[in-house]
């Protein structure tokens, strides 16, 4: 949630925010309108309490008629309290209920608009040309032996696959490779749960307009996450984390599982998007002063594993409607995916200031010894779909596929991927 001093003090902001985004800017008045009614409530409770604590110590101290007309005082002033309460508790669960729904302020600098009003902000890399008509990943990856749609398919039905042979191994080798990274550059690598309580995906922010994407297990009120950011997220709740030696940083290693709920016929072929995948993500706690250059290190990291793998790509600015509701600037690393003449999503940086923390009251202490809201941050290392673009990027013309010199050290030292069919 948005600090609700922001809305007091500079409704336009996020009046503007709610534009860029192209979402509803009336939220905002009547958030106003509920946060002064929630604020004259707890006044008008505070009195009241205040009054009646002052009546207790008089009837201390009187007797006879001066007593019973004190204590008669008294009960219609424990009414009154009691009525100022209730209206205070309404006015809380109005003015909460609403407040969680607003999404994070949108940073200045983000482009305003929807999907496809991203900027650019550079290329890395070339296209390659091909002397020959390149395989999808799909064929190359039946080819090789490394995944099947089908057979997924057969067990658990669209959007699920196996990964076999190489195409296990070229999976672990990618995400080793992206844990290895991680470590060496002061993360703690974590393997989280991937089931999580409703207060947890809640407090990431994932069960607003995201809730249709996110599986749930009703029996045991658990969901299953989407990132580990979310499980990560939560690692730290309800506590106070020392933030004194700079950020803490944690590289989470999971499954992770979405329904694609919206994306009927798009993407159905091979294994761009899926109902489950694995992934290495990033997850950071820092000083809110501290995270618009730690947003720029994780990009940057996002960036060296690209070039790992060898990968041309570009960097766009996500437009702020196309933010999701925690984010208030998200950076996407898009690879060329030759068979689509297109830059496909392969990594997300957010940089989330203090809403997720709000919401899961998670706080440090500033040098004053004052408890603060900490900033969280995350993006992706590794996942799944970057096996479509390695394969694609990397094929020869006999179907075999040329493995990028980082990769070989966690596959044996090969060099290439034969085709076993």
């Amino acid at each position: 949630m948005i600090d609700p001093r922001i809305l007091r003090e500079e409704p336009e902001t996020v009046r503007a925010s709610q534009r860029a985004r192209g979402e509803d800017e009336s939220i905002v008045d009547e958030l106003i309108e509920l946060d002064e009614r929630r604020r004259s409530a707890i006044a008008r409770a505070d009195s009241l309490r205040a009054e009646q604590k002052q009546l207790g110590k008089s009837i201390g101290k009187a007797d006879g008629d001066e007593r019973e007309a004190l204590l008669a005082q008294g009960k219609d002033l424990a009414a009154q309290v009691k009525s100022a309460e209730s209206e205070q508790s309404l006015a809380e669960e109005s003015f909460g209920e609403l407040h969680a729904k607003l999404p994070n302020v949108v940073h200045p600098d983000a482009p305003p608009g929807g999907e496809d009003d991203f900027v650019t902000l550079k290329h890395a890399g070339t296209p390659r040309e091909f002397d020959f008509t390149p395989a999808d990943h799909l064929d190359l990856g039946e080819r090789l032996g490394a995944l099947s749609t089908e057979r997924g398919a057969k067990v658990s039905g669209a959007r699920f696959y196996f990964l076999t042979g190489v195409g296990a191994q070229l999976q672990l080798a990618l995400l080793n490779l992206a844990a290895a990274q991680a470590v060496e550059n002061g993360f703690q690598l974590m393997i989280p749960p991937v089931l999580v309580r409703p207060e947890i995906m809640a407090g990431t922010g994932f069960l607003g307009e995201h809730a249709s994407e996110v599986y749930r297990l009703e029996q045991d009120d658990l969901y299953l996450v989407g990132t580990s950011e979310v499980s990560l997220a939560g690692y730290h709740s309800e506590e106070i984390i020392d933030l004194s030696a700079g950020p803490v940083r944690y590289a989470g290693w999971s499954t992770c599982f979405r329904r694609e709920a919206g994306s009927y016929g798009k993407d159905t072929r091979g294994i761009i998007r899926v109902h489950q995948f694995d992934k290495v993500e990033m997850f950071v706690f820092c000083r809110p002063e501290e995270a618009e250059a730690e947003h720029a290190r994780l990009l940057a990291w996002e960036e060296e594993m690209l070039g790992k793998v060898e990968l041309p790509y570009r960097v766009i600015d996500v437009a702020a409607g196309d933010l999701g509701t925690s984010a208030a600037r998200k950076y996407d690393c898009e690879a060329w995916v030759p068979t689509q003449g297109a830059y496909r999503e392969m990594t997300s940086t957010s940089n989330c200031t203090t809403f997720q923390a709000r919401r899961l009251n998670t706080r440090y202490r500033d040098a004053d010894g004052k408890p603060q809201l900490a900033a969280t941050l995350n993006g992706t290392l590794a996942t799944t779909r970057w096996i479509v673009a390695i394969l694609e990027n990397h094929q020869q013309d006999d179907g075999s596929v040329r493995v990028p010199a980082a990769l070989r050290p966690y596959l044996g030292g090969k060099e290439l991927l034969r085709p076993v069919s």
